[in-house]
């Protein structure tokens, strides 16, 4: 049975003294299975690998100011970085269109040469009057006729109708529904070519103040924002983005920006980040919280000349689900077969109980990011057994009680001791009398009247087929709450390796971290 290791270690003198034999086994035997697997998520997988560091970088938690300098200095820094700031004008547009609406409207003189020989365009914008006879006209299509109407004098004689006349000021204002019959198109050309004045109007401003004119079409917009930002260095477009830096969330801007970033840029990130963050771990959530180690890491990342170390990192710790499933692609493969048998002499190096005492005495020494690399592979190395050796519930319940960990069976909710089944519920074998009196009944009853045959023959297969049924949905489907969280969720075979792997891991940690103090 897989030893866990959750109680708490004590060494003897002894074990002392034959550390240095123990330890010179286990740590090169772990050196060698995270050099095995930090090739698999640094050759085959980098690109997978980088989004899952991407998603828990995500995860931290820094200030505002913090938050706009750290973006801020990429924004600034060269050479100029297209696709991040691309990407972030694009996430503004989609969540603040306002903003860059804003900077429009000031500016909406530069937008008659975006609709010029443009008929898409102009029939997007434009042609939303009402339909229900009002005059709640949309878009471009209120500020054409707000500015119509206003400067009547002088444009009304550029509206084109469709109709055999044109229609007077007079009576649309009466029937608004008349300018259904607009020619939009012919009527924003002649604006063009002859009502200059509109293009800087307010009519015209107030239509593009919400932003909504930014998905005509994205591609121009971007272009136009990044040239006021980089090549006119316009000081109302900067507020605006320091503005959205500051207000929108840490998470949201790295799982939208840093996919965007070339790897050298994503180092210069990650340095910039570990500026935010101590180098000491305070504390480590029961369930393995990413925050609590990776702030931990970063902020020594200035050291690092790569990467590589932090996609081990959290392959190991936050990805151990997917990163087994990169195992297992790997199965047949030399490589795969190699990293399979270091992670079969690492679990040979265990079955001494005592293995593991002698390395949480030894790890004690190093520092913080060699002790969560130790630590964070012995856990996958656990939830690597885990998922390959409880193939049953029977195997489950028998792992939680070798390692002293509570469980209920979610079905009725009892608590089930450490040696056997509660009263309250029902074993498997007792499943097993149950159906093996049915199946004695049948024999009975067969004896009965021929007229009653059928139906008994039937209700007697479906009790047959109720009894195995329910011996095979033991073994599948059950659930459990388990004292690993206080019995706080509901826990199946698929999801039980990832979560007592990392319960394990935050487990030693603390046993770690009170030894420091």
């Amino acid at each position: 049975m897989i030893n866990l290791f959750l109680s708490e270690p004590k060494w003897d003198n002894d074990a002392h003294n034959n550390s240095s034999i123990n330890t010179d086994v286990i740590l090169p035997q772990l050196n060698k299975l995270a050099s095995q697997i930090q090739s698999l998520v640094t050759h085959e997988a980098r690109s997978e690998a980088k989004l899952w560091l991407c998603s828990a970088l995500s995860t931290l938690s820094i200030s505002p100011r913090r938050q706009l300098n750290l973006f801020m200095k990429l924004l600034r820094s060269k050479p100029r970085k297209k696709q991040f700031i691309s990407q972030l004008l694009q996430l503004m547009f989609e969540k603040r269109p306002k903003k860059l609406g804003s900077v429009l409207a000031k500016r909406s003189y530069l937008l008659e040469k975006f609709f010029e020989e443009n008929p898409k365009r102009i029939l997007e914008w434009f042609s939303e009057f009402a339909f229900d006879g009002g005059s709640d006209h949309k878009r471009g299509a209120k500020a054409l006729a707000q500015f119509a109407f206003a400067n009547r004098d002088i444009c009304w004689e550029e509206l084109e109708w469709r109709g055999k006349h044109g229609q007077s000021p007079a009576v649309v204002a009466t029937k608004p529904h008349y300018l259904l019959d607009l020619d939009v198109q012919r009527t924003v050309e002649n604006f063009l070519d002859n009502v200059p004045d509109f293009w800087s109007s307010n009519e015209f401003a107030e239509s593009l103040r919400d932003g909504q004119i930014l998905c005509l079409d994205t591609k121009f917009f971007l272009d136009l924002f990044i040239r006021f930002m980089y090549e006119d260095d316009m000081n109302d477009v900067w507020d605006a983005v320091e503005e959205f830096l500051t207000e929108e969330s840490f998470s949201s801007l790295t799982q939208h920006l840093l996919i965007t970033l070339e790897e050298r840029d994503l180092c210069r990130f990650l340095e910039l980040l570990g500026d935010c963050f101590d180098s000491r771990i305070e504390s480590w959530d029961v369930v393995g919280d990413s925050g609590s180690w990776l702030g931990v890491v970063v902020s020594r990342f200035g050291d690092a000349e790569s990467i590589d170390e932090l996609l081990l990192l959290n392959s190991v710790i936050n990805q151990g689900r997917q990163l087994l499933r990169l195992v297992r692609e790997e199965n047949g493969d030399d490589e795969g077969e190699s990293l399979k048998e270091a992670i079969v002499d690492v679990c040979r190096g265990l079955e001494n109980g005592n293995s593991f005492s002698l390395i949480l005495r030894e790890v004690s020494k190093m520092k913080h990011r060699e002790v969560i690399r130790i630590l964070g592979i012995l856990s996958w190395t656990i939830q690597f057994r885990l998922s390959e050796e409880c193939q049953s519930s029977d195997s489950w319940e028998c792992l939680f009680r070798k390692n002293g960990i509570e469980f209920r069976r979610s079905s009725d909710h009892s608590l089930v001791s450490h040696n056997g089944f509660s009263e309250e519920s029902e074993s498997d074998s007792d499943v097993g009398r149950r159906v093996s009196k049915k199946r004695h009944k049948k024999g009975k009853k067969k004896k009965n009247a021929k007229k009653k045959k059928r139906a008994i023959d039937d209700e007697d297969e479906d009790d047959l087929l109720i009894g195995d049924e329910l011996l095979g949905l033991n073994q599948i489907s059950r659930s459990w709450l388990l004292s690993t969280d206080g019995f706080s969720a509901t826990w199946t075979s698929v999801d039980l390796p990832e979560h007592i792997a990392r319960y394990c891991l935050s487990r030693w940690m603390k046993w770690f971290l009170a030894g420091q103090k």
